[in-house]
């Protein structure tokens, strides 16, 4: 199995996860977008879910969510995170953490329009990380919405848009035999990125 050597990497990390992404595209499809996203609340105590990477440049990765979830609300509070994608068909992973802003209106509305309507309607319907009596009750909201917006446009809802964690590290992790996997770090410093072996 190939390895992944320090000295050969892209200088920026941004290039060398474009390029890892485009492979995990081709040999995974959509399930390479899966990624975990770890966020806190301020005293530490740690979540974790699965979202789906909706962006990525130079910028950072960009996620969609409710920003009345939990990982709303801890984002609000303590905004943070970790983010990991995993993929297995190429033995590789890629480990993220950074600051967390929200994306503007506009690019939220973007992503919002371009997203199926029933997806819309489900925004709209879920109180994400609420309790909720059933699932009767969400298709019940689903159908009221359904009903109300007919054949018009289903608006952004206010609660609702993107978030980009803005990386000041990165791990590329590729799997070797014997548990002596590669890994390799990039940490943001003032003068660009500084990259080092990190042992297995």
């Amino acid at each position: 199995m190939a390895g992944l050597s320090e000295h050969e990497v892209a200088p920026d990390p941004f290039a060398q996860f474009a390029r890892w992404y485009d492979e995990a595209r081709a040999a995974a499809g959509d399930d390479a977008d899966a990624m975990i996203v770890a966020t806190a609340t301020p005293d530490g105590a740690p979540s974790a879910r699965v979202v789906l990477l909706r962006g990525v440049d130079d910028r950072g990765l960009c996620f969609y969510t409710n920003y009345e979830s939990q990982k709303g609300r801890e984002l609000a509070a303590n905004p943070r995170a970790a983010v990991v994608l995993h993929w297995p068909a190429l033995h590789r992973q890629v480990r993220v953490t950074g600051d967390v802003s929200r994306l503007g209106e506009s690019e939220s509305v973007e992503y919002w329009c371009n997203r199926p309507r029933p997806s819309r309607l489900s925004a709209w319907a879920s109180r994400q990380s609420e309790p909720v009596a059933s699932r009767d009750v969400l298709e019940a909201e689903v159908a009221r919405l359904e009903s109300r917006y007919g054949d018009d446009d289903i608006p952004l809802p206010p609660f609702w848009g993107g978030y980009r964690v803005e990386p000041d590290e990165f791990e590329f992790w590729q799997h070797r035999d014997d548990r002596l996997h590669d890994r390799v770090r990039y940490r943001r410093a003032p003068d660009g990125w500084v990259r080092d072996r990190l042992a297995p």
